[in-house]
């Protein structure tokens, strides 16, 4: 489309909706141009909910699970170990506990089994009679696990959204939106989203009105803020309902979570992601995730708030652990001369804690932008967590290294894999070639997008106000960030507050004061101090303090005036 004829779209709806036309462009941007798409844009509905049962296999899995209610067979629902895989557990196992008496849960140890569907949690289920399996966020590549359980009489239902390979389990039901066959209209679904489809499809078959799963929501958007999956399309609006179940009823073990951590005043999807989601995950990372589903699935606040204490503690534990893994990566990565060249980072130590791999992979991107594998040795074999840069399929390249792996599965941005110790330096130089081969510079530069040049006096409290309806922010749905330019600086009130954050009080020509915050940009006080006028990129965000909430500018870069 050229650009005069955005243009013409970008004024025609701000005359309609009568708001800035700044507002206007960003709701193109997002793909929205008439007055119905922005209103059901700004007001989310639940009903607009797509029909669970256009899902591949849907009706197979309700059909199975009717069987086994019928016949009464128990029932296991089996997850991850992550904050997806214990959120979707304790949403499908306190659901249809409420329907069915025979229903159990089951977690993986990250240490003895590994990633996914194990064949020690198989001979667990049968040593109990379970003769159904509801295997979520995992399980699209188990085929010998699901043909293991076959043999011992169980089935499985695999709920799964990770990329699926080129066969598939025969289990007795695979929803994943990912599969080719499956025609379902939205496939960026959380492992605990689709989840919440079964259930709502058993709800639909059964006349359960959808008023009842609203109480599962808060547990659905923890998983949708943690997993890091796109805020569009169903995911936003669950997002949306989530976030308000979160901030005005959540459950025992939510609350007790966001007790501990002092938090004040509402959560958004980014206090999901630091605050929530990180405690959940330390329970499998540092000790045992069923710990995590105890306390997601504990009526009791008084019994929440003890479990809080236990997880708080992993917490704490997984910051120092994670703290000193990423030092002595990143030193591995400075006391080699061809590590500092490579496209990508790929390390490998057996004494590195499993728990907090991934988040090291993380942390080094921070520093070393570029694809990151980081590996440690569990159960004789080198596992471990892959992330990526922006734009670029680290689950591709590393199908492309399948030769040397054991098992591996995952998304674009992020995987995990297990091989042989011996293949260790053979992947890492075949890694290498393949992420080479396939990426550009540009991709390997991190690069700040600015949505809109603003002049500051456009912040009016009516365009924050329609600003936060764009939200629940999130990937594919970023809060937006403006540039403004020729900034004035209040030299009297700059100051480093807190880690090395820097407090700013700006304005320009003539507009309002806005307290302004460059989070882990102290070191550039000297720069600001001497008063000449910055440019500024920046978020718009509320802040909340002694009860008085204002404006603030989060600002992401400072550029001198020349």
């Amino acid at each position: 489309m050229a650009d005069n004829q955005d243009q013409s779209i970008v004024d025609d709806l701000s005359k309609l909706l009568k708001i800035d036309s700044t507002l206007a462009t960003l709701l193109v941007k997002r793909g929205i141009t008439t007055f119905d798409e922005a209103k059901s844009f700004f007001r989310p509905q639940l009903e607009n909910l797509h029909d669970p049962f256009l899902m591949k296999d849907m009706d197979k899995a309700i059909e199975r699970i009717d069987r086994a209610i019928s016949n009464n067979e128990k029932i296991l629902i089996y997850g991850d170990y992550d904050v997806d895989g214990t959120t979707a557990v304790s949403l499908v196992y306190s659901f249809l506990k409420r329907q069915y008496e025979y229903v159990g849960y089951y977690i993986p140890d990250r240490y003895r089994e590994g990633y996914g569907i194990s064949t020690i949690g198989i001979d667990w289920a049968k040593e109990r009679n379970y003769s159904l399996i509801i295997a979520l966020d995992c399980g699209i590549k188990a085929i010998d696990k699901v043909d293991y359980a076959k043999g011992k009489g169980i089935d499985f239902i695999i709920c799964d959204h990770h990329l699926p390979g080129d066969n598939i389990p025969k289990a007795a039901a695979i929803l994943n939106p990912k599969r080719k066959e499956c025609e379902y209209p939205y496939n960026e679904l959380s492992g605990c989203g689709i989840g919440f489809k079964l259930v709502q499809a058993y709800a639909v078959k059964h006349n359960i009105d959808f008023e009842y799963l609203k109480k599962y929501l808060d547990l659905l958007v923890v998983s949708i803020a943690s997993d890091i999956v796109p805020i569009t399309d169903e995911n936003r609006t669950m997002a949306y309902f989530g976030l308000q179940h979160v901030n005005k009823s959540p459950r025992p073990g939510i609350k007790a979570l966001i007790d501990l951590s002092k938090k004040r005043g509402n959560l958004d999807i980014t206090d999901l992601v630091f605050i929530v989601g990180p405690r959940i995950n330390a329970a499998g990372r540092m000790d045992d995730a069923k710990n995590a589903v105890k306390l997601l699935i504990t009526p009791n606040l008084d019994q929440a708030r003890e479990a809080c204490i236990i997880i708080n503690d992993n917490n704490t534990q997984r910051k120092i652990v994670d703290s000193d893994i990423t030092e002595s990566a990143l030193q591995a990565i400075e006391n080699d001369s061809k590590a500092l060249d490579r496209k990508s980072t790929v390390l490998f130590n057996p004494d590195w804690h499993k728990g907090v791999i991934g988040i090291v992979a993380s942390r080094l991107i921070e520093k070393h932008y570029r694809p990151t594998i980081i590996l440690t040795q569990s159960n004789g074999h080198a596992t471990g967590s892959a992330r990526s840069v922006h734009g670029f399929n680290i689950y591709n390249a590393i199908d492309e290294c399948k030769d040397l792996l054991i098992n591996y599965g995952g998304h674009m941005y992020a995987a995990g894999l297990t091989m042989d110790v011996g293949n260790v330096e053979k992947f890492k130089e075949k890694f290498e070639q393949v992420v080479s081969k396939n990426i550009t510079d540009d991709l390997l530069t991190p690069v700040i997008n600015i949505d809109a040049s603003i002049p500051l006096d456009t912040i009016t409290p009516k365009f924050f106000r329609i600003l936060k309806q764009f939200g629940p922010f999130g990937p594919s749905n970023m809060n937006p960030l403006f540039r403004s330019d020729n900034v004035e600086i209040n030299k009297k009130n700059i100051r480093v507050v807190g880690n090395d954050h820097l407090k700013l009080s700006i304005k320009q020509n003539g507009s309002p004061i806005f307290d302004a915050i460059a989070f882990g940009q102290g070191s550039k006080l000297e720069e600001v101090k001497s008063g000449n006028p910055i440019n500024i990129c920046y978020n718009i965000k509320e802040n909340e303090w002694n009860g008085r909430t204002t404006i603030q500018l989060d600002v992401k870069d400072i550029q001198l005036e020349s």
